[in-house]
């Protein structure tokens, strides 16, 4: 299709030269360069029509036709044989060879597919979202509350934080220096998990977490009868949660159901980033797991608690984005 592209433009040249028109104005028109009107206004006055045509080029001639990249292209576009799940250049190879092509070497499929930018060991998850038909309802409820939380009233973010990983590194690491980054230690030794639920006061940006070994509805619930019990009974509770299993079990309702000063606000399904407990979590894990060494679970649970302490110190409110823009005006 190139090609045709480009011998297309060609006869252009030559059929606006033939009309009598200059070279500065076939360039103006077809928006090329000039030189590029007289190289070809050249070579059709010297050898007619065939001149038109690409040249020969030199180097060295294609060892494979478009039947083995086409057998390669195929076999990296198609599920590999079972049990397999990820195409190898090797694995291409013998594939395309098994077609009775051509024999082809692995480092010969990788300038293949590289020339085509298209990389079969690499894979992008995503999501299949289900339909959700008062997504936009249930967004603007969370913003709106956000943005006018009702007067008097308590509004909280809930969620949990699950199976948090307390890892020990076998050596030590090492401090970074000038020219060179931190280093740790590749091995660990594991000393079991630990889980968290919090309540995030949007107004303050003060958290209260609790550490659980369970996360079911019963366990959430018992959590929910802590914050009732240190609220003031006069006070309205708006809470914003996510479609957890926990939160959404008939236990939750009913509990919710039997208190009714609390008013929930359902973040819309695989839309938990509206809650914004998730930045809490998001620094907790920046700043203390993601690096972290925990010699055991309680040493791992006592960071997280020493953490929670720090933060409540100089909390604030977080400001808050929904796609990109700030959302509250603190």
């Amino acid at each position: 299709m190139t090609a045709q592209v480009r011998q297309v433009l060609r006869a252009k040249i030559v059929l606006a030269a033939a009309d009598g028109l200059t070279n500065a104005a076939i360039a103006r028109e077809l928006k090329i360069s000039v030189n590029t009107v007289r190289k070809w206004r050249g070579r059709f006055a010297a050898d007619g029509v065939a001149a038109l045509a690409d040249a020969q080029r030199s180097g060295r001639p294609r060892l494979y036709g478009p039947q083995v990249r086409v057998a390669v292209v195929a076999a990296a576009t198609s599920a590999p044989p079972y049990p397999e799940s990820t195409w190898s250049h090797r694995r291409i190879a013998a594939q395309v060879a098994g077609t009775a092509f051509a024999e082809i070497s692995p480092s010969q499929v990788g300038r293949i597919l590289a020339d085509l930018d298209l990389k079969p060991h690499r894979v992008r998850g995503w999501l299949t979202r289900r339909d959700t038909p008062d997504f936009w309802q249930r967004a603007t409820d969370v913003c709106n509350l956000y943005l006018n939380p009702p007067e008097g009233a308590v509004v909280l973010s809930i969620d949990e934080k699950t199976a948090i990983a307390a890892r020990s590194r076998r050596h030590p690491g090492q401090a970074p220096r000038p020219g060179r980054m931190a280093r740790q230690e590749f091995e660990y030794r594991r000393h079991g998990t630990a889980s968290l639920v919090a309540a995030l006061d949007v107004r303050s940006g003060e958290v209260l977490t609790e550490t659980i070994t369970r996360n079911n509805a019963a366990t959430f619930t018992a959590f929910l009868e802590q914050v009732d019990t240190v609220i003031d009974p006069a006070k309205d509770i708006h809470i914003v949660l996510d479609n957890g299993s926990s939160h959404t079990a008939k236990h939750t309702k009913t509990w919710l159901a039997a208190h009714p000063r609390w008013h929930v606000h359902w973040t819309p399904p695989h839309a938990s980033w509206l809650n914004q407990i998730e930045l809490f979590f998001s620094s907790l894990t920046r700043r203390v797991l993601r690096n972290g060494d925990f010699r055991s679970r309680d040493h791992l649970i006592d960071k997280l608690d020493a953490y929670v302490i720090q933060h409540n110190k100089t909390a604030k409110p977080y400001r808050w984005t929904y796609d990109g823009t700030p959302l509250k005006t603190a």
